[in-house]
Order: C-alpha cells, then sequence, then structure tokens
C-alpha cells in the first residue's frame, strides 16, 4: 500500500511504557494494565478529545483468557467512550505493526477518520494451562460425560498419571508448522549464512552501548510515558534492560541455549522477555489538520510478507521491505532512518545479509540484484530489541516511536520500520518526516 495525496496517513503522535524485564518493575501488572497506561499518554500528550477517536486496534502475543479482547480493555481502562468499538490482533512479533497497518486500512476504506493503534505484553504473567488430561476430564466430569455415579467418575481417571495434576504446560515460544524454537531456527540460520558467534556477540554489545548511550543523552524521554505501578507510590520511567556491563568479553562467556553444542545463539545475543505496551495514533491528514493537529509523520508504503518457515522464518524484514520499497517506488538509499526488530543478532545480521546480497535479491526478494547497502549509522542508533526489550505485542509501536521521534532529531525524510513474526511472517512500514513537508 501506498499513502498518497488528499488520502494520506498521519502519525500524529506515537509513545509506550517503559519496556521492563519480566518478573521485575510490572510483576504484578497485567497486559491490559500496560495497554491503559500507553493510551492514556497518548491521549494526554495529544490533547485529543478521546470521542475524536473511531476505533481502537490492539497487538497481543500471549493472550490472557481473562481479557480475550484487550483492546476493548484498553480502552476502556483509558477512560474512552464506550461507543468506540476495538477489537484484538494477533501476528505475532509484528502484531503491533499489523494493528498500525490494519488501522491504516480502516482510514483508508473510509470506515474511520482517526484510530488508535498499538500493542501490549505481559510475560510476568502468561496464561499456563494445566494438562491436557486433566483438562480433559474436568470437562468431561462437568460439562460432557457428567457420570451419575462414583464408579462412572472413576473411570475418567483411566490412563491419567499423579504427575498430570501437579504439572502443568508451559508456554513453548515454538513454531507449531516445525516444531523448531525461534532460537533453534537463527542457531540454524546463522550457520547457513556464516553468521559467526563473535559477529554476534559483536553486535548485541553494540545495542546494549547505544541504548546506554541514548538513555544518558536523554533522548528516549519522547517516546516514554511514565508508568506510577498501584500500591508501590514511585514511577517507573526508563528501560531497565540495557546492560553497561555487556562488554565481548563478558558476552563470550555465554553458552548457547538452543543447539548447546553447536549453536552461537546465547542469551546475551537474543532479546530477553519483557512487559510493556505501545500506542500510535493514526489519522488522516485532513482530520489532523481540521482538529489543527501537526502529525509527526506520514506513512508512505507498508507490506507484509511471507516465507519458508524452515529455513527463512526470521528474514520477514527482509521479504516486506522489498515489496514496500517496490509499492512506493523508493530505493534503500533513500532510507535515511532504519528501526528494525531485533530478535536476535543472527537474525538481524542474516536480514542484512540478504538485503545486501546479489544472490539472495535475485533468487528470494524477488529483485533484479541487492536492495542496497546499509550504514552502521543510520540502523537502530537507540539501541533496539536486544538491549530496550521486546514484549512482543508491543515492540511494533516502540519501532514507530522511534523512527519518527529519530526523523524529527536528524531531520531526514524516509525512515523504515520492519519486523520479522512467528509463522515466517514479516512487515515493514515506511515513513516520511511531516516536518519536511
Amino acid at each position: 500500500m501506498k499513502s498518497s495525496g488528499k488520502n494520506r496517513i498521519a502519525v500524529v503522535d506515537a509513545c509506550r511504557t517503559p519496556f521492563i524485564r519480566s518478573g521485575t518493575d510490572f510483576y504484578n501488572q497485567m497486559a491490559w494494565e500496560l495497554g491503559r497506561y500507553a493510551v492514556k499518554g497518548l491521549i494526554a500528550r495529544t490533547g485529543v478529545d478521546p470521542s475524536v477517536i473511531d476505533y481502537v486496534v490492539m497487538g497481543t502475543v500471549m493472550a490472557d483468557i481473562s481479557t480475550t479482547n484487550v483492546a476493548r480493555e484498553i480502552m476502556l481502562g483509558a477512560g474512552l467512550p464506550g461507543s468506540i468499538p476495538a477489537h484484538t490482533c494477533t501476528a505475532a512479533c509484528v502484531s503491533s505493526n499489523i494493528a498500525v497497518t490494519s488501522a491504516c486500512e480502516m482510514i483508508i476504506s473510509g470506515q474511520a477518520d482517526a484510530v488508535i493503534a498499538g500493542g501490549t505484553e505481559s510475560f510476568s504473567d502468561p496464561d499456563i494451562k494445566i494438562s491436557r488430561r486433566y483438562r480433559r476430564f474436568i470437562l468431561d466430569l462437568t460439562m460432557y460425560k457428567k457420570p451419575k455415579t462414583l464408579a462412572g467418575k472413576l473411570r475418567l481417571l483411566k490412563g491419567m498419571k499423579l504427575t498430570d495434576f501437579f504439572i502443568p504446560e508451559t508456554p513453548a515460544i515454538a513454531e507449531y508448522s516445525t516444531g523448531l524454537t525461534m532460537g533453534e531456527n537463527a542457531d540454524r540460520l546463522a550457520r547457513r549464512l556464516g553468521i559467526t558467534r563473535e559477529e554476534q556477540d559483536s553486535y548485541a554489545c553494540r545495542s546494549h552501548r547505544r541504548a546506554i548511550e541514548a538513555a544518558k543523552k536523554g533522548l528516549m524521554k519522547n517516546e516514554i510515558v511514565p508508568v506510577v505501578v498501584p500500591g508501590s507510590g514511585r514511577a517507573v520511567t526508563v528501560d531497565n534492560g540495557p546492560r553497561e556491563d555487556a562488554s565481548m568479553e563478558k558476552l563470550s562467556k555465554g553458552r548457547p541455549v538452543f543447539e548447546r553444542r553447536y549453536g552461537s545463539v546465547t542469551a546475551g545475543n537474543s532479546s530477553f522477555l519483557s512487559d510493556g505496551a505501545s500506542a500510535v495514533l493514526v489519522m488522516k491528514e485532513s482530520r489532523a489538520k481540521q482538529l489543527g493537529l501537526k502529525p509527526l509523520a506520514y506513512i508512505h508504503s507498508y507490506a507484509q510478507a511471507g516465507s519458508d518457515p524452515w529455513d527463512e522464518l526470521l528474514l520477514g524484514p527482509a521479504f516486506a521491505t522489498a515489496l514496500a520499497l517496490k509499492r512506493c517506488g523508493l530505493k534503500l538509499s533513500d532510507i535515511k532512518v532504519f528501526e528494525i526488530h531485533e530478535a536476535f543478532a543472527a537474525q538481524i545480521l542474516a536480514n542484512i545479509r540478504y538485503m545486501e546480497s546479489d544472490k539472495w535479491g535475485r533468487e528470494s526478494l524477488g529483485l533484479k540484484g541487492r536492495m542496497g547497502s546499509f550504514n552502521e549509522d543510520l540502523f537502530n542508533t537507540r539501541g533496539g530489541s536486544l538491549s530496550l526489550g521486546h514484549p512482543f505485542g508491543a515492540t511494533g509501536g516502540r519501532l514507530i516511536a522511534s523512527c519518527c521521534s529519530r526523523l524529527k532529531d536528524e531531520g531526514k525524510r524516509f525512515g523504515l520500520v520492519a519486523g520479522c513474526g512467528a509463522g515466517a511472517i514479516g512487515n515493514a512500514i515506511i515513513l516520511e518526516n511531516a516536518g519536511l513537508r
């Protein structure tokens, strides 16, 4: 999709909560509560009357069964009128990216003029299921078979083990179609493309270093809304993921965690479980002008892409970027601000190799040759998911907030936001600096 003419879609503002390591500051917060903080912060920052909002769409991955349509709980909790409809979308790690592009489609089709989109995630409190056999026992006992006699009830226990009652099914971050975890895929990808352990550790070290430097300079303040944790009496204002001790010496001591014998992917060069939320206000350009709002950027183009889940699971940014550039007639060299999701150091390095390769450009990305070359001075300059954290459903909103902020601060015209997701999907969004038009 290319946004142009009177149909341009404006990013009025974008913000997020601090991204926090799971099990720490947001330990007792549910995902809907984190989302509420982000949406309330967005409304406060823009000064927009909530009644102006036509729709809310939020992404999440590890949905809580008690708040299945978490977008609705978020907007109600943030004080938006109940007359505003809302829905939740799930597209793995690009859930909030898809929430934003879904909002664009609503605006383009005339269903809405102003939409809040984003995402939320809490890994501090994921739904953990009891064992499948125990579930079947309870359902047959109370809903389906409903035996009347003690003997009938006891027959339902046939084949069950004592452990079925006590050992739960913990969430597994693995591909249903292949049975491989993302980390295992990252190891396979690194091995196939010849990405070394040293390269991965070096990239992870750089991500942490840049996040620390950006925080010290206060560059994140424009995108983060503080969260006052109930009962604590204190405000959480900064990300707690970046590590000042993330040196090459320190990272090189980490052991492989997926392919323990021959792997190169470690905890240190992988993103970590995090809690957080993000929110983006997208609006039809004419509506923004009518309300006297000054957009940060315009959504110039976007694309979704799919690839082979066995060999290309984590290469979504490369595939989606090729499509997004083609749809708007830009070249990779036209992009001066890059904000690309870092699931693993191996993954981000693999995407760069694909985009810079003549071979992969021709054979996989549908191009005549390589997409272009990357200047590391333009790429994730304020850190990325490896250092800031990765609340699955919220990361896309963070990328958009950071890209908009950098476009403004650096005076560049075009920026790229891209991410990969489980199931071998990718998303890319090209943003245009509204201040340069």
